[in-house]
């Protein structure tokens, strides 16, 4: 148990989990408390999405290479995934929809351009592997593109309109999830010689402290149950706290639950970019956007079938469908030069901020069809 005592020792973040148990008492205590406990639920999820992320690479690392890339792109985003589901099951379509347009979003401008920012802020320019930015971008590229269609066959005058964009995103999930097994076979197997500059820069983290297997699995399986009792909470009260808060479920989903459910990505990726290994920064904020596109969205509109009130389709409002799109294009614009400087970070942070005054003053109510 020592490592994982050790690691809470000496990472200020995670002396954040003091905020597990408050949270899951006050919950106890004052349930109609919504505000206090969307605060509180924000504040645990952000230390549990960091040791979901620690304990993950270690049990990748024991894994093998193949096994363990497929397991760090599985469970990146896991924290995203429970939230999603939480909110699945309590109906909450709009805030799902907005989770899932803004963690693309999120991870494609705001993770890249701090990573960009800050590494550029300490070294004049820096480089990085072209070939694994353009995958992931155009991975997420095609993602969008089948994220546009139910929108798109929604504006036609059908008589059956709904059920004809509810067969087409169930189509489009399973379309999605081939996609994202063909990428990890072509990145992880056929062609992984490609993507040997992010190999490498993956290999110099090797040499950080690993825990052992049999504690990072517990880890894995304990931080899984309390970030699925914090995340409903959080569903529990984000609706009734928006509005307190003057936020739309669409504003909380969009920005809110991307920026918590990628905090230990971001931590991981602006190390990296501050450390000249840009490689890993860019493969970690274009890959969890993609990943997120190509696995989360698909996987919950069909988990959709089995726990939610009904089946959720992959019809987004217009305004969430044009944001993913911007930030898709941008992002494949962007990473085709394999070289970054301060001031392209900046520029996507602008972009990000622009799309998040946007959101934040639409009224809620007004974002469509959910």
């Amino acid at each position: 148990m020592s490592p994982l005592l050790k690691e809470i020792r000496y990472t200020p973040l995670l002396w954040m989990l003091v905020f597990v148990p408050i949270v899951l008492i006050t919950e106890a205590a004052a349930p109609a408390a919504h505000t206090v406990l969307f605060v509180l639920a924000v504040l645990a999820i952000v230390p549990l999405a960091a040791l979901l992320s620690h304990a993950t690479e270690s049990v990748a690392e024991k894994t093998g290479d193949a096994i363990g890339g497929l397991l760090n792109a599985t469970l990146g985003n896991l924290t995203e995934l429970i939230i999603a589901v939480a909110a699945l099951q309590a109906g909450e379509y709009m805030l799902v929809k907005a989770s899932i347009a803004g963690a693309i979003v999120t991870n494609s401008l705001f993770m890249l351009g701090a990573s960009f920012l800050l590494g550029g802020l300490r070294h004049h320019v820096q480089e990085y592997n072209r070939a694994g930015g353009r995958l992931q971008a155009a991975l997420l590229l095609m993602a969008t593109i089948a994220l546009l269609s139910p929108s798109a066959v929604a504006d036609l005058d059908l008589a059956q309109g709904a059920v004809v964009t509810q067969k087409l995103s169930t189509g489009l999930a399973v379309l999605l999830i081939v996609a994202y097994a063909l990428s990890m076979l072509f990145s992880l197997g056929t062609h992984k010689e490609l993507f040997v500059s992010a190999e490498h820069a993956a290999d110099a983290a090797k040499d950080e402290e690993h825990w052992p297997i049999g504690l990072a699995v517990g880890t894995l399986l304990v931080v899984t149950v309390l970030v699925a009792l914090v995340s409903e909470i959080f569903v529990g009260s984000v609706q009734k706290a928006g509005e307190q808060l003057g936020m739309s479920p669409a504003f909380v989903g969009f920005i809110i639950v991307a920026l918590v459910g990628a905090a230990a990505e971001m931590a991981v990726a602006f190390s990296a970019a501050r450390k000249d290994r840009l490689d890993m920064s860019v493969s970690i904020a274009l890959g969890s956007a993609s990943q997120i596109a190509l696995f989360v969205a698909p996987v919950l509109v069909l988990l959709s079938y089995v726990i939610g009130p009904k089946p959720m389709d992959l019809q987004f409002w217009p305004g969430a469908v044009t944001m993913v799109m911007i930030a898709t294009v941008t992002a494949c614009f962007i990473t085709n030069g394999g070289r970054s400087a301060w001031f392209i970070g900046a520029l996507l942070i602008a972009i990000y901020v622009i799309m998040g005054m946007t959101l934040y003053v639409v009224p809620p109510g007004s974002h469509g069809p959910v």
